[in-house]
């Protein structure tokens, strides 16, 4: 009976090991990571605005946000039509990190992100451009997401 309840006991214990590991340990791949974002007016440039005395319109700040914090080692935004008509179309806005980046939960178009630095050195974020359809791929290891986005002047229509 001793031999049994060794093969019963080692085969149950395999199966916590193996169920562990399938499930705690990311041994099925890369996972996606799951984007979401807010649009809301400038404030900075509202107040810019409201100092000049006003008239024109209100630049958009877009937030991006994770759901949990990741170390990204790639962030890009991309219009849409350039993924669709070039092979290699080019982001608008670039960052990348070797290994130094802080973890993020969420973070905002063209923000300096600690850890991260443009791919070109002393590359600048092109403006966002109202109802131009846009997509954000981000990296962190080998995980991946990507989000796709559009512009309004009209925060509650987003």
């Amino acid at each position: 009976m001793g031999k049994k309840n060794a093969i019963v006991l080692s085969l149950t214990v395999l199966a916590v090991v193996s169920f562990y590991l399938y499930r705690f340990l990311d041994s099925r791949g890369p996972s996606d990571i799951h984007l979401y974002h807010t649009i809301r007016p400038d404030s900075s440039a509202l107040r810019r605005r409201t100092a000049n005395g006003g008239g024109e319109e209100t630049p958009m700040a877009v937030t991006f946000g994770m759901g949990m914090d990741y170390k990204l080692t790639s962030i890009k935004v991309i219009p849409i039509s350039a993924i669709e008509t070039n092979k290699y179309p080019v982001p608008i806005w670039e960052l990348e990190s070797a290994s130094n980046s802080v973890p993020i939960k969420a973070f905002s178009y063209g923000e300096h992100i600690r850890g991260m630095h443009p791919s070109i050195k002393g590359a600048q974020p092109e403006p966002l451009q109202a109802k131009v359809p846009y997509r954000l791929l981000v990296v962190a290891g080998s995980k991946k997401g990507q989000h796709d986005f559009t512009i309004t002047n009209d925060p509650v229509a987003q």
